[in-house]
């Protein structure tokens, strides 16, 4: 297959951005044909997720705040229960990926539609990707149900943003555009968007550790997110996203923190499988090196660098080991069982936040 044999599907979803775009919100719900919203968000922003309520009025059927990380089962299933109870006809999700997650968890089975306003740069309102765990592990699948319709992104809405969320959150993001650039089903017009998304968050972290309410950081940082995303939600991921579900689903680690610490890793386990891959994230961050470049922009942005900074225990690295060389997903250099070895290592490097090797 050559390089210039490639299929690429685009999905049906509007975007909306801009500074005070948030202020189209009626408008877009009134686009889809729904008369009440269901406000999500999690514990931490009901306030904003109240003052969209308002903005809404009549069309608000009400706010539910129980939005948590890798949307555990129960929480689902109490969240759909409460928008048959209210009678919604459409969901509006403030928030990161958690808030996303549970509306697209809602979505899976009631077919409601979502409109997804991102305050992080997690990237999954782009995608048909949803993520539930059971029992302590992290189930993913696609369904086209799970898309958002809308998506308004308000760079607004992220100047509060804490600057170290910010800095894990535009990370995590890059690691999507990261994969899309090595992954078996990538084609020239990802690989566009992935390398623009890496680019524009690698100028924007060190905007907005330098001064957290820039609104032109902020809007390079929601721009890198919206193309990062877009490259997540259309083409597959591998090692890293594997590595990320299992930490993060099995052993409740801090989803962007997490990505943030494994990713100069797993790109330096892929690095001689995925040369031209490595050259463009290099070329993007302006650096030499891929995954030390990763690994130096989290530093100097203050972000972790180490799994043991962020609650894993060195004790849990075996397990951790074993669960990620189960049912691998697809990857440049294999990684089933016969590299359990090698990603026991990358894990330990990863724990002591050791240079990725």
């Amino acid at each position: 297959m050559s390089a210039r044999d490639f299929i690429h599907t685009s999905r049906p979803q509007r975007v909306v951005f801009g500074a005070g775009a948030l202020q189209h919100l009626a408008r877009e719900i009134d686009a889809l044909d729904a008369r009440r919203a269901l406000v999500l968000c999690t514990p931490e922003q009901r306030g904003q997720a109240e003052r969209v309520a308002d903005m809404l009025g009549a069309h608000a059927a009400g706010v539910f705040d129980r939005a948590v990380m890798h949307v555990p089962i129960e929480t689902a299933r109490e969240a759909r229960a409460v928008a048959q109870r209210l009678d919604a006809d459409c969901a509006v999700a403030i928030g990161g990926g958690s808030t996303t997650g549970l509306g697209k968890a809602i979505a899976l089975d009631s077919g409601l539609p979502i409109v997804a306003i991102p305050t992080t740069y997690a990237g999954s309102e782009m995608t048909p990707i949803y993520g539930l765990t059971e029992g302590g592990l992290k189930k993913t699948g696609k369904d086209p149900r799970v898309l958002p319709r809308t998506v308004i992104y308000d760079p607004e809405l992220s100047r509060t943003l804490p600057v170290g969320l910010s800095v894990t959150s535009g990370i995590n993001a890059m690691a999507h555009a990261a994969e899309g650039l090595y992954a078996q089903d990538s084609n020239p017009v990802m690989d566009l968007m992935a390398e623009e998304g890496i680019a524009a968050l690698a100028r924007a972290l060190p905007g907005i550790r330098a001064q957290a309410d820039d609104i032109d950081a902020r809007s390079d940082a929601l721009y890198g997110a919206w193309l990062c995303g877009s490259v997540l939600g259309g083409v597959g991921m591998a090692l890293h996203h594997k590595l990320c579900h299992t930490l993060g689903g099995s052993f409740n680690l801090p989803h962007a923190e997490v990505h943030t610490v494994v990713l100069p890793h797993a790109l330096a386990f892929n690095a001689a499988a995925a040369p031209q891959a490595m050259a463009r994230i290099a070329r993007a961050l302006g650096v030499s090196t891929a995954p030390q470049g990763v690994q130096d922009l989290a530093r100097a942005n203050g972000a972790p660098v180490a799994l043991r900074d962020i609650g894993m225990k060195q004790s849990d690295l075996e397990l951790a080991a074993d669960i990620a060389v189960q049912n691998p997903y697809w990857n440049p250099r294999p990684f089933g069982p016969a590299e359990r070895d090698a990603i026991r290592a990358l894990l330990q490097r990863a724990w002591a936040g050791a240079p990725p090797g």
